[in-house]
């Protein structure tokens, strides 16, 4: 029911102007209350002026975005009707909760309630009231509303869930088909020594220094121990430790001489400046597919996260076509 009343369009004009389309016949009770109503759900009214408050905010990040005025109203419908439908989903969902007889405990309204006054308003009960009394609310509203937002969580929650096992078929089937996913560039497990002239220095001392690294190396020293021992970066104390990279990582004179290293390979010195960098290449992985066995826990985690939204979606659409709703937009 409500998927063919939405696809009605909530005019932008509408939103910003406050001007309202005329109601049904049978209506006009109604909309001689002020025409501001957009909809009414379960018997809860939801106001034009609900909608556009939360629309207010979002309207200079949509003109950024936007590329011409026609776009831009695009976009501020589109917007304009989700809100409108999310405003109705969670008065149904609320209501379900309800039927079904979902107890949240006292206490957590409670201690939620209080959270809000220690962070957001620094434990000052009388600052708190006012704000609410400036909204037009009272604690009691307030109380009501989180008990409405965790009433939501919850049953999105228990309606989200996927009981089914992911079948090793349909896994096999997902990677077939989505194999590009899994690609792959070649990379590389990078340690650098990288030197930097002190305060004082002269380039015949990092000459030196270099000089002394390189010996180093010659005799079999770890390359590990000489970042630490040396290097003037903050990765020194991970024995310049740069992890698995990829050649668009690092800039081209150093990405060159890095990937044409072999495992437990180092390079010569790169002088860029007044910098000098010595390469260590740990380990190397070449472009591919990664096989199966390494993905199939993460392509049963998108799986299982896709039935899961999948049974929220049915179980949503089935409130939706069981709730009495109406627009008036």
């Amino acid at each position: 029911m409500i998927h063919r009343l939405l696809r009605r369009s909530l005019a932008c004009t509408a939103l910003l102007c406050a001007t309202i389309l005329p109601a049904q016949e049978e209506d006009r009770s109604i909309s001689r209350l002020g025409n501001s109503i957009a909809a009414i759900a379960e018997g809860q009214i939801i106001t034009l002026e609900e909608v556009r408050a939360e629309l207010e905010p979002i309207i200079p990040r949509l003109r950024l975005e936007s590329q011409n005025s026609e776009d831009f109203n695009k976009r501020l419908g589109q917007m304009s009707r989700q809100i409108l439908q999310n405003k109705i989903d969670r008065i149904i969902i609320v209501k379900a909760a309800q039927d079904k007889g979902l107890m949240i405990p006292q206490s957590y309204i409670d201690q939620e309630y209080n959270d809000v006054i220690t962070s957001d308003f620094d434990g000052d009960r009388g600052k708190f009231i006012r704000y609410l009394k400036a909204r037009g609310e009272t604690p009691r509203d307030y109380r009501k509303k989180i008990y409405e937002r965790v009433a939501v969580n919850v049953m999105r929650q228990q309606n989200r869930k996927s009981e089914t096992e992911v079948s090793p078929e349909r896994i096999q089937d997902f990677y077939l088909d989505n194999k590009i996913r899994f690609y792959q560039e070649a990379a590389m497990h990078l340690r650098q020594i990288i030197l930097t002239p002190a305060a004082g220095e002269v380039p015949a001392d990092l000459e030196a220094t270099t000089a002394e690294i390189m010996q180093a190396l010659h005799s079999g020293s770890n390359f590990g121990d000489l970042a630490r021992q040396f290097s003037t970066d903050n990765r020194s104390r991970k024995g310049g430790d740069w992890g698995w990279i990829k050649k668009a990582d690092i800039r081209a004179e150093l990405s060159t001489p890095a990937f044409a290293l072999q495992p437990g390979q180092y390079s010569q010195p790169i002088t860029l400046g007044q910098t000098t960098f010595i390469l260590y290449c740990e380990a190397k992985r070449p472009e591919s597919i990664q096989p199966l066995q390494e993905v199939r826990d993460i392509i049963e985690n998108i799986l299982s996260g896709e039935i899961a939204r999948e049974n929220q979606e049915r179980w949503l659409k089935d409130l939706r076509e069981k709730a009495h709703i109406k627009l008036y937009i």
